[in-house]
This record gives structure tokens, sequence and C-alpha cells, in this order.
């Protein structure tokens, strides 16, 4: 009885590990997600504010290409990105409540409408509704000597408060947040 309790032992083993082995991974994303978060100091665990983003990258195109100017933009490739504010905050000079927001921009020559709607997990922007908008923002468009090949969100600390930056080719804009 024992030989029998240890063959099928080692026979649900082999099966087990088997299966496991033959599982098959997809290769890595080429717009790969990042997450950038206020306060940016890793030793501070209580954040006011995150936003998880797809970074899509030039690869030879122009930004024009894949983030048209006066149109809706996803901002960043894949989903929608979704921004979650831990405290209320004022985004822009509106007031927002504390939640997660997806995120999308319209890009302009000279400024960008920067959006935060409360319908999550959307894939681009092809069902953004804009009767979901929980605020809408106009900001200056600027830019830097240095272009950026991948898209990049970050949070920088200003007037007592942060600006969620985006910088993408050479193009530069900044949202001012409150708590």
């Amino acid at each position: 009885m024992k030989k029998v309790f240890t063959l099928a032992t080692l026979m649900l083993a082999l099966v087990l590990t088997s299966t496991v082995s033959a599982q098959e991974f997809s290769g890595i994303d080429k717009s790969p997600m990042d997450m950038a978060a206020y306060p940016t100091d890793y030793k501070v665990s209580e954040k006011a504010v995150r936003i998880i983003y797809g970074r899509p990258q030039l690869k030879g195109r122009s930004m024009e290409e894949l983030a048209p100017t006066g149109k809706v933009w996803r901002t960043g490739a894949n989903e929608a990105p979704e921004i979650t504010f831990y405290k209320d905050v004022k985004f822009g000079g509106k007031d927002v409540k504390a939640g997660t927001y997806s995120l999308f921009t319209i890009p302009g020559a000279d400024e960008w409408t920067v959006i935060l709607n409360k319908n999550l997990n959307q894939w681009g922007s092809y069902f953004y509704d804009e009767a979901s908008d929980v605020a809408r923002v106009t900001v200056p468009n600027g830019s830097d000597a240095t272009s950026l090949e991948e898209f990049s969100i970050a949070f920088k600390e200003a007037n007592g408060g942060a600006q969620l930056v985006m910088g993408w080719d050479k193009t530069r804009v900044a949202v001012p947040i409150t708590m």
C-alpha cells in the first residue's frame, strides 16, 4: 500500500510539474506600464495621488501621429491611465473628490485640455464619454530642449502641492494639484 501511495504521489507531482513548466508567457510589452506617485519619496507610504499609465515610444514616428492635435487621446498607450487621489484635491483649480478616474487629454499647439473621467477600465479612447467627465482643465503647452523617446508622467513638488508633469518628445505639460 505504501508503494502505491508513493507511486501515485510521484505521478501527481510529475503531471503538475509538466503542466506548470508548459506554461507559455507573452513577450515584453512594447509599451510597458509605469506608475508615478506623490509624494515621490519611497519612504513616504501615505501617498496623496498615484497614476498608472502605459508608456508609448516614438520609434521614428511623430508625436502628432500618436497623439493627434485637437482629438481626445488616452494619454499613453493601451488602457487609459487611471489616476487615484487619496484625498480631495484641486486639480488645475477644479475641486475633485478622492477616488480613481481615467485620464484623457486633448493635445493642442499652445495648450492641452486635461480630462478626469469617472469611467474606468477603458481601452484607448474609443469609448470616451464626455458626459462622464469630472473635471476639464486647460494648461499651457511647454517645451524642453531634451527630447523624450518614451511618454513619461512624473510629479513635481510645487507651490505647496504638486504638478502632474507629462512629457513626450520636446513637449511638456504640467497640471497643478493642491491638497
